[in-house]
């Protein structure tokens, strides 16, 4: 038997599909917080000591923590070309922006404190504002644009053709809505991670934001859910699916359909674990913030991500990109994976190297374990930003 018939072919395209949505979530959960706290630093730190401060509580890590960035990357490209292909081309003007935002982090993160100048520090300091407030907005807005569909089709030639317009077109009502809870769930996460890091002015601060924007998340959770429910189509299979068959999206058809993307969660009563840890967690967060609970609060909204996230998964799958012109484009896990082999190697690839990449992870920041002192940053010791 040839080794990667070891796992079937269906197997592994639920695995990977998987495999996506974790890695997706340890981006958020791990770079959410450093996005976060660039949200908060115009509104935790007056003086130039304490946005020192901010600064430093991510400076040492924030680079370590887009690792999981450019695995998601790496794993859209190689497990599921084409979700790659339509998803990177048809969001380009979403995703230059999202560029141009993180470039500035680490020039804002390198020149900040290279000059005394006051201008010249409060120019990066607004250049690391807009570095984490807007990736957190056009991953939400994204969000919600998958949610409601994409215009995209194949032809007979499977060649993709994106008929959207301008970046405008992905700014509606509800994707906005999807961005907005997207910036308040980082808020809040980047808030739990100064309360854990800092202390005095900028933690109380911090604890205040934190709180409102825990209790935003809550709200703005529970409307997107009583929109989706209501005004957003979701998409189902019209036809049988050949779930171990080769990659074909034009091999089956589908529809939009009023509440399809809460077939799921009625099928599967479990899947509701999802949602609850959602709301959970970010009151957790709300409550442990509250009660000045500094490790548990940052588990807390941990959790808060990752029940939200999971939520827009599991009520999805499985689709993974569904098309709003031409439904029967839509991707899906049983038609838009690599290979058979291909799949298999990169399983394989992934369990050897992602273990050492969360046990190098967890060493750094045992080793940069403890807050933030002020006095070292201020007397100029060290290598502080």
């Amino acid at each position: 038997m040839i080794l990667h018939q070891l796992v079937d072919y269906e197997t592994l395209r639920v695995v990977w599909w998987l495999l996506l949505g974790v890695l997706l979530i340890a981006f958020a959960v791990m770079d959410g917080f450093d996005l976060g706290t660039a949200t908060l630093l115009p509104l935790v730190a007056d003086t130039d000591l304490e946005r020192r401060v901010v600064i430093n509580s991510v400076g040492p890590v924030w680079e370590g923590n887009q690792v999981w960035l450019i695995l998601g990357g790496g794993a859209i490209f190689a497990a599921w070309p084409p979700l790659y292909a339509v998803s990177f081309s048809g969001f380009y003007l979403a995703m230059f922006a999202i560029l141009l935002a993180l470039i500035l982090r680490p020039v804002a993160f390198k020149y900040r404190s290279k000059r005394e100048g006051r201008r010249w520090r409060a120019t990066w300091d607004w250049a690391l504002f807009v570095g984490g407030v807007v990736p957190s907005l056009i991953f939400g807005v994204a969000v919600g644009n998958v949610l409601q569909g994409v215009p995209f089709r194949f032809d007979g030639d499977l060649r993709v053709f994106y008929e959207g317009t301008t970046l405008f077109e992905l700014l509606n009502p509800f994707a906005l809505l999807c961005g907005i809870l997207s910036v308040t769930m980082l808020t809040m996460h980047g808030a739990a991670w100064l309360v854990l890091k800092t202390d005095g002015t900028v933690a109380a601060r911090a604890r205040r934001w934190g709180m409102l924007a825990a209790a935003a998340t809550i709200v703005l959770f529970a409307l997107g859910g009583l929109w989706l429910w209501l005004g957003v189509d979701g998409y189902r299979f019209t036809s049988i699916v050949n779930t171990v068959g080769p990659s074909n999206p034009l091999g089956k058809t589908a529809e939009r359909a009023a509440g399809a993307w809460f077939t799921n969660y009625g099928s599967h009563p479990w899947m509701m674990a999802a949602p609850a840890l959602g709301f959970v967690g970010a009151l957790g967060a709300l409550a442990l913030m509250r009660a000045g609970r500094e490790g548990a609060t940052w588990l807390a909204s941990a959790v808060a991500i990752v029940g939200i996230i999971a939520t827009v998964g599991l009520a999805m799958f499985p689709f993974i990109l569904p098309s709003s012109i031409d439904p029967k484009s839509s991707l899906t896990v049983w038609d838009a994976s690599s290979s058979h082999l291909t799949l298999f190697i990169m399983l394989v690839v992934t369990v050897v190297f992602v273990p050492l990449i969360v046990a190098y992870t967890a060493w750094v920041y045992r080793v940069l374990w403890g807050k933030v002192d002020a006095k070292a940053i201020g007397d100029g010791s060290g290598h502080a930003y």
